[in-house]
């Protein structure tokens, strides 16, 4: 009985020595745990999903980049980014799940694929792009003043009007104080570069109509009814300052791009296919370059073009070949 009322008294005691303000504290703490519930698991964000690495060859320069997106809510927004790369490719379509990236120059790439889901969380993946060196080569010459470039005009009664300065290459059959005479072109371009091991891919050869010619009628680069004409591989040496119309070099048939009759009076013809000749030029060995004429060399028909001496560079004669190495 004496012990019993010493715990109680002892009881009394400390709840008399507990102030109220500590009261209330530690009421607040057992309230707070008895009313405390489990925290509600956090919610996932997306997956993104972005293609596995690409490789592409120049002189392809774009392709397709795809990317998926999955999660415990709905996608609503997708967006492409690049990260890294050798410069600034064009995403086409950045927000979209498919876009086309073009403008790639070789290199390694790195492209970044985000999805947002309707919560506002974001999944993230990447997808590497290596662009390879092209296996072809381009080769494209406009030379001004070629030194292997002339008109050739006379007839077969010695008269020469040949000349290895003209700003023209004229294609007639035309008349000149009362005689007949024809006009032809010869041109050679620098084909050095090209290893006669190569393999011609393509050879596109522009000419321009010339806006005031100095041969047929003087007016129009382009006249009469039968005005189709020939370009063709030149198979003997030629230089200039030794050839006219009586020394001319010779030519053949085989190979030869035929162009067909115009009736408009000026008519630029950009890549005609010259590819035969060129393979034929290269794996020979033998560059004696081209000569035009009109097919059938009748008086008062004619094609004049620039020639390499014209004062608009943009309208020389151009060669394009694309070619690689065997």
């Amino acid at each position: 009985m004496i012990k019993n009322n010493y715990i109680y008294h002892s009881k009394n005691l400390i709840m008399r020595n507990i102030s109220p303000k500590i009261l209330i504290v530690l009421f607040a703490i057992m309230l707070f745990n008895s009313c405390k519930k489990e925290d509600a698991p956090s919610p996932k964000p997306p997956v993104a999903k972005a293609d596995n690495m690409e490789i592409l060859q120049l002189p392809k320069d774009s392709l397709t980049l795809t990317g998926t997106g999955s999660g415990e809510n709905k996608i609503v927004d997708f967006s492409w980014s690049q990260v890294s790369g050798p410069n600034v490719a064009i995403i086409v379509s950045p927000s979209a799940s498919s876009t086309i990236v073009r403008g790639l120059t070789s290199g390694d790439y790195i492209f970044q694929f985000s999805v947002i889901d309707e919560k506002g969380l974001t999944g993230v993946d990447t997808v590497a792009v290596k662009v390879t060196p092209s296996s072809e080569i381009t080769l494209s010459l406009q030379p001004a003043n070629n030194t292997q470039e002339m008109a050739l005009a006379g007839n077969t009664f010695s008269v020469d009007l040949s000349d290895p300065l003209s700003t023209e290459l004229p294609l007639a059959g035309w008349t000149f104080n009362g005689d007949i005479y024809d006009t032809r072109g010869l041109i050679k371009f620098d084909l050095t570069a090209i290893p006669s091991n190569a393999i011609i891919v393509s050879a596109k050869f522009s000419i321009f109509s010339h806006p005031k010619p100095l041969n047929g009628d003087k007016v129009h680069a382009n006249f009469g009814s039968d005005n189709a004409f020939l370009i063709q591989m030149v198979t003997s040496n030629w230089i200039p300052a030794q050839t006219n119309w009586t020394h001319q070099p010779t030519t053949t048939t085989s190979g030869q791009v035929e162009l067909p009759v115009t009736s408009q009076p000026f008519l630029d013809l950009p890549d005609i296919d010259v590819s035969n000749l060129i393979s034929e030029m290269v794996s020979s060995n033998q560059n004696y370059g081209f000569m035009m004429r009109i097919k059938n060399e009748v008086k008062y028909n004619s094609r004049i073009f620039c020639s390499s001496k014209f004062a608009d560079a943009s309208k020389h004669p151009k060669l394009v070949v694309v070619y690689k190495l065997n």
